[in-house]
């Protein structure tokens, strides 16, 4: 387990100063062209048997590794939640501020709440509790690494969802993000309504494809 406590530093320097529920937070699809962006917080236990091994930034893993490991946190974690801010809601606030929020909403859904809450990146967020941000922390602390996994799962599982509803454009391959064979269904096509209006700017002709009669 000596990599796992590698990546305990920041959670035992917290707990050193008094903290006892450090919720690790991070977010998935910042990036694509479609989708929403999901956020997660995790609170996790960090006693010696409790450890999970093989924790890391959600990219690094196999998609079978990260749903392994996923249902793991979930059976250990203390307390978890993931938020989910929608594509129409990235264009009125933009994306920084719609990540933001959605972090917000996963740190202040947390049952039993945190105490302290560490961050993936460069993120200051509007919330009453002490915080702090690390960068590449999905890779160097434990409990953001864990929240980096339920985030990837979540949102990976939801877009095969949608490619379910608008199969043209290969959610279940690209996630969302402007792969080429996403570019070219847009400008075949048009949008969807998950799609992010002002992400497409450079493929899109104006037409918004009508949504299924299910959806």
């Amino acid at each position: 387990m000596e990599k796992n406590n590698d990546k305990l530093r920041y959670e035992r320097e917290l707990e050193q100063s008094g903290f006892r529920a450090v919720a690790g937070v991070d977010e998935v699809g910042r990036g694509p062209l479609a989708g929403p962006v999901v956020c997660a917080a995790v609170i996790m236990p960090t006693e010696e048997s409790t450890l999970i091994e093989g924790i890391d930034d959600s990219k690094k893993l196999s998609p079978k590794k990260r749903e392994a490991l996923a249902e793991l946190i979930k059976e250990r974690a203390i307390a978890y939640r993931i938020e989910e801010v929608q594509a129409s809601v990235i264009d009125e606030i933009n994306i920084l501020q719609a990540t933001r929020l959605c972090m917000k909403r996963a740190v202040e859904g947390l049952s039993p709440a945190a105490d302290f809450v560490i961050t993936d990146g460069n993120m200051t967020l509007d919330i009453a509790l002490p915080q702090k941000s690390i960068i590449k922390g999905d890779a160097l602390s434990y409990s953001i690494g864990a929240a980096s996994i339920l985030a990837k799962v979540y949102r990976d599982a939801l877009m095969c969802e949608y490619a379910k509803d608008f199969p043209a454009y290969g959610f279940e391959r690209n996630a969302g993000y402007g792969t080429a064979q996403h570019i070219a269904a847009i400008r075949e096509e048009g949008i969807c309504k998950i799609h992010r209006k002002t992400f497409v700017g450079k493929f899109w002709d104006g037409r918004e494809k009508t949504p299924p009669a299910n959806t």
